[in-house]
């Protein structure tokens, strides 16, 4: 899944993201001088943003996260959290992440 956000997207740079407190976020790169987050998931997509979402969005000050599971449905879970189905990466992922 990261490397096709990675192919998708064509960031500036990428890492790995997180703290000793456990917080992490599979995926963050730089596009353009702003910075983003994506979450993989392997199972259904979360009902709510998690608390690593939270601490990234705060202390990274990202513009946005995606949250890329196996589903089909794509929603918002915050107004810079979106839950996208893997399937849409190759074709969706620049329009998230603008």
């Amino acid at each position: 899944m990261i490397e096709e956000v990675i192919r998708s997207v064509d960031p500036d740079d990428v890492y790995f993201w997180a703290t000793h407190n456990g917080a992490e976020i599979d995926l963050v790169f730089t596009k353009g001088g702003r910075m983003y987050g994506v979450e993989c998931k392997r199972a259904d997509a979360p009902a709510h943003d998690t608390p690593s979402i939270r601490i990234a969005l705060e202390d990274l000050k990202l513009e946005r996260i995606a949250v890329i599971y196996p589903g089909e449905k794509r929603c918002s879970l915050h107004k810079k959290v979106e839950v996208v189905p893997f399937e849409t990466i190759t074709g969706g992922m620049k329009e998230i992440f603008k």
